[in-house]
């Protein structure tokens, strides 16, 4: 099969239903190579005659793509079989299993059908209330400013915070509040799980766009470690992608700190084996750099 698709001009006419169930159709067969009438049915609660229709007018669209088995009882893809409608992506197929296994979605809202064996380490759920979550989205909206009674690392007790949201920021672990904080009169990120209560709001004046560390842009270069064998660097080059022995990551300033984390770039190269510490950071004066001339601050 060729991952190529090739849109036909009939689908443009199409409505928004009928390119969704399309898309079904299509990657049940590029993924599980096959595809039943009640598989729709059971999806968009459609009728029988109304799969028949989806599945014949998906032909229109992709000649050759299927035929149906008797034995089976079901439409299967035919070696012909080439994309439509669609991009597959291996990255959107494993995201499906991993919203499954966080709960994120149900069964019914996937398009897998037959699922492979799996395992997905377990994660740490860090608290998130949709009381908090609500009042802050709509003040990032409505341009507000919001009093929050914060639980910060570095007060033994709660406090009163006026904040000024401009967006949401996810470190990999926990969901922030980007925010201008006026009491310490910076710009920084407010764990939303930490935030206790909100209270009053008014209008805010705070423009984004004065946060230098989320408008500035950085490339983290990263590369194996140096001490790693030649078939190790070759290794960890195909895990990530390298190309001449690097990559590089583009994301917000603010990012960084977070990114850093996350991969163990933080911690020096003599603390950890270089199997624990497989990749490093290139440019790191760079981002020094960069960082000082912005006096980024981490979340507190």
């Amino acid at each position: 099969m060729t991952d190529t698709p090739q849109p036909g001009p009939p689908l443009a006419t199409r409505t928004w239903s009928q390119r969704q169930r399309y898309a079904f159709i299509e990657n049940r067969l590029y993924w599980e190579e096959e595809l039943t009438r009640n598989d729709l049915m059971s999806r968009f609660g459609i009728s029988a005659p109304q799969a028949s229709d989806d599945i014949a007018k998906y032909l229109e669209l992709a000649p050759g793509n299927l035929e149906y088995d008797r034995v089976k009882k079901a439409f299967v893809a035919t070696p012909r079989f080439v994309p439509k409608v669609t991009v597959p992506d291996a990255r959107q197929y494993l995201t499906q299993l991993l919203l499954l296994a966080d709960d994120a979605i149900d069964s019914s809202e996937s398009w897998l059908g037959h699922m492979p064996t799996h395992a997905v380490m377990p994660r740490v759920r860090r608290r998130l209330d949709n009381g908090t979550l609500r009042p802050v989205v709509s003040a990032i909206r409505k341009r507000r400013a919001i009093e929050i009674r914060y639980q910060s690392m570095s007060t033994p007790e709660p406090i009163l915070r006026w904040i000024a949201p401009h967006a949401l920021v996810y470190d990999g672990a926990r969901w922030h509040a980007r925010s201008w904080c006026f009491n310490r009169s910076t710009f920084t990120d407010f764990v939303l799980a930490r935030i206790l209560s909100i209270g009053n709001h008014r209008p805010s004046t705070i423009d984004p766009a004065v946060d230098r560390e989320w408008q500035e842009m950085f490339t983290m270069r990263l590369a194996p470690h140096p001490d790693l064998s030649d078939s190790q660097r070759q290794a960890i080059e195909m895990d990530y992608g390298m190309e001449d022995g690097s990559i590089g990551i583009s994301m917000r300033l603010c990012m960084t700190w977070y990114f850093e984390r996350h991969y163990g770039l933080d911690i020096s190269t003599d603390l950890l084996p270089p199997s624990r510490r497989q990749i490093i950071l290139q440019n790191r004066a760079e981002l020094d750099a960069l960082r000082a001339s912005c006096k980024g601050k981490e979340a507190f």
